[in-house]
């Protein structure tokens, strides 16, 4: 019998709380069935519902009375806060009630929530936010983005066999190959850290490369990235900033020419196919990975659409048993100190009066 697999949502951390996670949960709900919890204000969160059409759609509402700002100190949230919606949505987890977290929240307080609740699994120092992007073959997993500025060699060692087994279980890449972000290619290349977890990387199981450098990111020479989280963190948000930038370009030289504008309407196909590459919503969110359980972190401005493919993202993060995988990884992986997604859909659900939403 197929598993019953319960997301549970902070409907409240986003910038756009609680409408974005009521419209992406309704419309996860609705195209696959995924049974999920809303965690937040029960009130505010009627509401929401209340514009679309629910019926038959297996969504709860769990209520939680406060919630972690953007800039409230991780450690402040958990000892302060603890009826925040990020904390209720993992001790939902904790009690048997849900499988996995979706949050569009503080990342520092969601990845601090994971461990003080969940806690980590054997072998994993720290746990990891990985992140998606697009490269010209199909995508590259890229880790840590965030969660640790300050790392050491077997962190890094950790980070990679993480991401290979979450881009061979979840992904689909049957023979991920893992590289370590360097200022170049050579061996001489590098600072202390990424020299001594090259040395470990190279006595390991995992399928490593050895050092890539950035340009490697999109051209698909790795299927995993493995970096410190202040250099993936200045490299997430570089991306993101040129992919934008690139956008309003195109619209100015488009929008200022008239051959532009004629030469667009007949590529216009290949531009919405591009554009729908470079869309963070496409991807969800980014996995939390080395935790007793599991949490996706989403973009604080997440639409609908990114929180329905996040939840759905959760979900195959659960079936495909990524954290079983890990562990059983990590009893033969690197040395350590014990301490695709699918088919998203486009469309975030349509309200009572018909109209499609999102």
């Amino acid at each position: 019998m197929k598993k019953r697999i319960v997301v549970a949502v902070d409907a409240m951390g986003g910038d756009h709380s609680p409408g974005v996670e009521a419209e992406g949960a309704v419309a996860a709900a609705r195209q696959w069935g995924i049974p999920i919890v809303l965690v937040g204000d029960s009130e505010r969160i009627g509401e929401e519902l209340e514009k679309h059409s629910v019926e038959g759609l297996d969504i709860a509402v769990r209520h939680a009375s406060e919630v972690v700002g953007m800039h409230d100190s991780p450690s402040d949230a958990l000892r302060k806060k603890k009826d925040s919606s990020i904390r209720v949505a993992f001790d939902l987890v904790r009690n048997g009630e849900a499988h996995a977290v979706v949050s569009a929240g503080n990342s520092g307080a969601t990845m601090a929530a994971g461990m003080f609740v969940l806690g980590r699994i054997k072998g994993v120092d720290r746990p990891a936010i990985a992140t998606i992007m697009p490269n010209l073959k199909d995508n590259t997993l890229v880790l840590d983005v965030g969660g640790n500025v300050d790392c050491k060699p077997q962190h890094l060692a950790q980070f990679a066999l993480m991401g290979e087994v979450y881009a061979r279980n979840v992904l689909g890449k049957a023979a991920p190959r893992v590289g370590l972000l360097s200022n170049g290619e050579e061996e001489s290349k590098g600072n202390e850290l990424t020299r001594e977890a090259h040395r470990v990387l190279k006595d390991s199981t995992v399928s490593y490369a050895g050092y890539v450098e950035g340009r490697d990111v999109f051209n698909g020479k790795v299927d995993v990235v493995v970096c410190d989280g202040f250099v993936g963190n200045v490299v997430l948000k570089i991306s993101e900033g040129l992919a934008d930038a690139i956008g309003t370009m195109l619209r100015r030289e488009i929008g200022g020419r008239f051959l532009a504008k004629i030469g667009y309407f007949l590529a216009r196909p290949a531009f919405k196919a591009f554009k729908k590459k470079l869309d963070y919503a496409e991807y969800g969110g980014a996995p939390l990975l080395g935790i007793k359980g599991t949490g996706v972190i989403c973009h604080g401005g997440s639409s609908c659409k990114a929180i329905k493919n996040a939840i759905f993202q959760a979900r195959e993060y659960v079936a495909k048993e990524v954290n079983e995988r890990l562990v059983d990884q990590l009893r033969k992986g690197p040395p350590v100190e014990e301490g695709g997604p699918g088919e998203p859909g486009t469309g975030c659900g349509e309200t009572k009066q018909g109209g499609a939403s999102g």
